[in-house]
């Protein structure tokens, strides 16, 4: 089992940047074993895919609507996944979540197997 800690979430003003961070941890884990996604969930709406990262060779992919302003990486080193958000716009506002899942890198909610607890993000204008 895998334990997911994120941190970075807060308040930020329209087009600014936060960075995100996540560490997971566990009994026998190896981090660079795992693909890693981010998701976000707004106020009654549902959890949705924003951006994920292979195992290995740390491949990327991104949804449409943070494409160009979101970057996701990872340090296998520091068993950590960030998340660059940059241009920051009122829809971002969210409940953030990383996501681990033992193998290739998928992007439906369901393929993830470890969940954080979520870091609140809010974009005030």
């Amino acid at each position: 089992q895998v334990q997911l800690v994120e941190s970075g979430g807060g308040l930020v003003q329209t087009g600014g940047s936060l960075r995100l961070s996540c560490v997971a941890s566990g009994r026998t884990f190896t981090f660079s074993n795992y693909a890693m996604g981010w998701f976000r969930q707004a106020p009654g709406k549902e959890r949705t895919f924003l951006a994920g990262i292979s195992r290995g060779s740390g491949s990327t992919y991104y949804a449409d609507s943070v494409k160009g302003r979101f970057t996701i990486s990872r340090d296998n080193a520091k068993n950590t996944v960030y998340l660059q958000m940059n241009s920051l716009k009122s829809e971002d506002t969210a409940v953030y979540y990383c996501a681990a899942r033992l193998g290739p890198l998928l992007t439906t909610k369901g393929s993830f197997g470890s969940w954080g607890q979520g870091t609140p993000v809010t974009v005030s204008s």
